[in-house]
C-alpha cells in the first residue's frame, strides 16, 4: 500500500473533488491552475516577452497560452544548459458540448440551442441532466479593446430531454438518436420567452445568432451590457456537484475525471515537491508541467500537444540561462524524461471480459502503467523501469494495462511528443469507470497516489537517469 496516511489520501481527493467543480470548462481549470501556483510563489511569464535574465535557478515560473493551455517550471539550483527537464504533460480538456456560432433555434414551443460534439463523448448520458454553460466571453472594454472574461452559469438551464418510452418501446433494447436532431438542449418556452425581450441577439446581425435571453443571462452573469458581448466559446456541462462516494467513500463521482484528474494531480505534485527552502537547491534539472488543450480532438492546435508548445518552453529555458552553446536544447533532450498522464480504463465488473485478463486495472490500487506494442503509447522498457523503480522505493503500488488484440486501443498526447522531441517517455493513469461518460467514477485513494509519484519523480528523476545506461 501507498505510504501515505488515510487522512492524506482522504485530502487530496477532496481537493480533486473541489478543483473539478471549479473547472467546468478548460479555461476554469487553467485558471485555477494559474491562482493556485501564483500562491506558491511561482511568477507569471508572458510568451510575448522575452525571459532572457528573468529566469533563475531555484526561480519558479508559468505561462498560459489561450487561457486552455499552462506550462509551469521550477529550476533546479544547480541547473546547468544541457541539462535534462523532469517533465509531466497532461490535457485540460474533456468530451462536452459546445455552442454553435449561431446557436439560436426554437421548436414544437420551445427555444433551443444548437451545439457542436467536441471530442468522443457518450453522448446518450447527456440526456435527461441537469446542464448549463461555462467558458471564455470576449468583451468590449471602455477604451476600445477587448478582453476574455470567464463566465460559469451554476443554474441548470439546458436540458436534453429523452423520449417517453411509450413513443419508443425499442428504447430499452437500442437507444438510437440523431446527433443533429435529438441532441440539442431545451432552453425555455418560447411563451415565457416573449414575455421578455427575445426578440433580438448577436449585436448588430438582422438575424439572431442566439436567443436574447440566454445573452442577458451571461451578461448579467459578467456585469456588462448585452452589447458589450463580442464573441463567445461556451462548452455545455452537468450542474451536478462532483463528489465523494461508495458506501466507504472510496469513489470520486465526476465529470471531466478525463483529465482533470491527471491535470490535478501534475500540479499538485509539483508544488509539493518545492516543499522547503531547499527542496530546488541540489536539483541539476527543471521540473515541469504541461497541460493542453484539445487532446480530445487530435491536439493539433496552437495550444495542443500537437504543437510548439513545450518545445518552445524548452527551448526558451535553455537560451534564457547562463552558458548556453548551440546544441544545449538538443543536450537537455537526451537527458529528459517525460510522464504523460492520462486516465485509464479500469476494469468493469459488469462488463471484466472486455479486458485482457492479465492487465485489468482497479479501482483503489494505484495508477496503471500503459503499453501497446503498436506504439499507440510510448512506453519502453527503459522509461517503465525508472517510473517503477521511483515508486517501489517511496510505496507506491503500480498497474499495468494491455488492450485487448481484438480491441482498438486509444491513444494518448505520449507518443505525439515523444516522436515530436525524441523524449524517453512513459504513459499512465489513474484507473476510470464510464469513461467520456457525463459522470465518471475513480477511486479516491488513487488521486494522493499520483500526487506523491509525481512528487517523488521530480525530486528523484535526476539523481536516478544519472545510473540508467542506455544511450
Amino acid at each position: 500500500m501507498s505510504s501515505l496516511s488515510k487522512a492524506q489520501l482522504h485530502r487530496q481527493a477532496e481537493h480533486l473533488v473541489d478543483f473539478v467543480n471549479k473547472s467546468p470548462s478548460p479555461f476554469h481549470a487553467i485558471d485555477v491552475c494559474r491562482k493556485w501556483l501564483s500562491g506558491a510563489n511561482f511568477t507569471e511569464l508572458k510568451e510575448k516577452q522575452s525571459w532572457c535574465g528573468v529566469i533563475k535557478p531555484n526561480g519558479r515560473y508559468f505561462f498560459t497560452r489561450n487561457g486552455s493551455s499552462i506550462v509551469a517550471f521550477a529550476v533546479g539550483g544547480k541547473f546547468r544548459p544541457g541539462n535534462g527537464t523532469s517533465i509531466v504533460a497532461a490535457h485540460s480538456d474533456s468530451p462536452c458540448l459546445k455552442l454553435k456560432p449561431v446557436s439560436r433555434k426554437t421548436g414544437s414551443g420551445f427555444l433551443q440551442v444548437g451545439v457542436q460534439l467536441y471530442g468522443g463523448g457518450l453522448w446518450h448520458t447527456w440526456f435527461d441532466r441537469d446542464l448549463s454553460v461555462a467558458g471564455r466571453v470576449m468583451v468590449r472594454d471602455g477604451a476600445g479593446g477587448y478582453s476574455g472574461r470567464l463566465v460559469a452559469i451554476e443554474e441548470p438551464i439546458m436540458r436534453i430531454p429523452s423520449l417517453a418510452i411509450h413513443m419508443d418501446r425499442t428504447a430499452n433494447e437500442a437507444f438510437k438518436f440523431n446527433k443533429e436532431t435529438h441532441l440539442t438542449p431545451i432552453l425555455a418556452t418560447v411563451s415565457k420567452a416573449l414575455n421578455g425581450t427575445d426578440s433580438t441577439a448577436g449585436g448588430d446581425t438582422e438575424k439572431p445568432a442566439h436567443h436574447a435571453v440566454l445573452l442577458e443571462r451571461i451578461a448579467k452573469q459578467l456585469d456588462v451590457s448585452v452589447n458589450d458581448i463580442s464573441d463567445f466559446e461556451l462548452c455545455l456541462y452537468d450542474t451536478q456537484k462532483a463528489a465523494i462516494g461508495g458506501l466507504l467513500n472510496e469513489l470520486i463521482h465526476a465529470s471531466r475525471l478525463d483529465n482533470l484528474n491527471s491535470s490535478y494531480c501534475a500540479i499538485e505534485g509539483l508544488i509539493n515537491s518545492l516543499d522547503g527552502k531547499q527542496a530546488l537547491e541540489d536539483d541539476s534539472h527543471v521540473r515541469l508541467v504541461s497541460l493542453f488543450d484539445n487532446e480530445e480532438v487530435g491536439s493539433t492546435s496552437a495550444y495542443g500537444a500537437n504543437s510548439a508548445l513545450l518545445e518552445s518552453a524548452l527551448r526558451r529555458i535553455q537560451a534564457s540561462c547562463d552558458g548556453v552553446n548551440l546544441t544545449s536544447f538538443e543536450e537537455s533532450i537526451a537527458n529528459s524524461y517525460m510522464i504523460s498522464s492520462d486516465v485509464t480504463h479500469a476494469v468493469h465488473p459488469n462488463y471484466s471480459e472486455k479486458h485482457e485478463e492479465n492487465h485489468r486495472p482497479e479501482l483503489q490500487k494505484g495508477p496503471a502503467i500503459k503499453i501497446n506494442a503498436n506504439q499507440r503509447y510510448a512506453t519502453t522498457s527503459v522509461t517503465s523501469t525508472i517510473l517503477k523503480d521511483i515508486a517501489k522505493r517511496n510505496g507506491i503500488p503500480l498497474q499495468e494495462f494491455v488492450v485487448r488484440n481484438d480491441s482498438s486501443c486509444g491513444s494518448t498526447i505520449g507518443p505525439m511528443l515523444s516522436a515530436q522531441l525524441g523524449l524517453r517517455t512513459v504513459d499512465i493513469g489513474n484507473p476510470l469507470l464510464a469513461m467520456h461518460s457525463i459522470r465518471e467514477v475513480c477511486g479516491a485513494d488513487d488521486v494522493g497516489m499520483l500526487v506523491k509519484l509525481f512528487e517523488h519523480f521530480f525530486s528523484e528523476f535526476a539523481a536516478l537517469d544519472a545510473k540508467i545506461n542506455v544511450d
